[in-house]
């Protein structure tokens, strides 16, 4: 571990604003089933889309203890991506025993290039909903997108950076990144060259070197447009149908 952890400022730490909020207008009189949702990998070249569900019982979250200047200050539940990659191990590790339900839904490359991402995201995130132990009464979703839609029938609340701010979206951030980034370094060990195991399927000079030397492995979305600038597995591309899905979703 470098020195980055122990002098780098303590990231936001979330909080139940949003779930009190949603708590006290729409079910005042009786406990209301709140699921955070967040995805990881839409960006990527390669792997699946993954979204997390994770339900809490409004109990105070676990935290981790600081280390170097901050070590008299605990580590709160976050954005993913704000947290060192040794923090998000040590919070999927204790997640799920705190967590009143939690779940994984998965879109593949394939479906991801044949319906768009913006359908594949809805795919994955109905299959993690409906995979909890209990039907939510109300759905955090990070984002000001509702890639989720009415067909699944819960009610959904769009919060920018609600990962930041929401615990359940937070847990659902972590559990999200660190599954998939654990399938990713499965797969550098079956495709050795394309940096999966740090990349984790986004773009990066070696990613980006392996494409030109090896071309796409059949881990890789055929239709993203990297292989514009690859002529020699262009012939590769392939064009999704427009009529399939709900379009694509920008990559930032």
């Amino acid at each position: 571990m470098d020195g980055t952890e122990a002098t780098a400022p303590l990231p936001r730490i979330a909080g139940y604003a949003i779930e009190d909020e949603l708590q006290a207008r729409l079910k005042p009189g009786g406990p209301l089933r709140i699921a955070g949702v967040d995805e990881v990998g839409r960006g990527a070249w390669a792997g699946p889309v993954v979204v997390c569900a994770a339900v809490t019982d409004l109990s105070e979250p676990p935290d981790l203890p600081g280390r170097g200047k901050h070590s008299k200050r605990r580590i709160g539940l976050t954005d993913s991506k704000l947290l060192t990659e040794s923090h998000r191990e040590t919070f999927a590790g204790l997640l799920p025993g705190w967590l009143a339900g939690h779940a994984i839904g998965s879109a593949s490359p394939e479906e991801i290039d044949e319906v768009g991402m913006t359908e594949a995201l809805r795919r994955a995130a109905v299959r993690a909903l409906d995979a909890l132990p209990d039907r939510p009464d109300m759905v955090i979703l990070d984002g000001n997108h509702d890639y989720i839609g009415s067909r699944g029938g819960w009610r959904v609340r769009c919060e920018i950076k609600a990962d930041q701010r929401s615990v359940t979206v937070a847990a659902a951030s972590v559990l999200a990144k660190v599954h998939r980034d654990r399938l990713m370094a499965a797969l550098d060990a079956e495709h050795p060259g394309y940096g999966f195991a740090d990349s984790a399927g986004y773009p990066s000079p070696v990613h980006q070197k392996g494409l030109e030397q090896h071309g796409p492995t059949p881990h890789h979305r055929l239709s993203w447009s990297y292989l514009d600038d690859l002529p020699q597995w262009r012939h590769l591309k392939r064009h999704r149908n427009p009529l399939a899905g709900e379009g694509q979703l920008s990559l930032m």
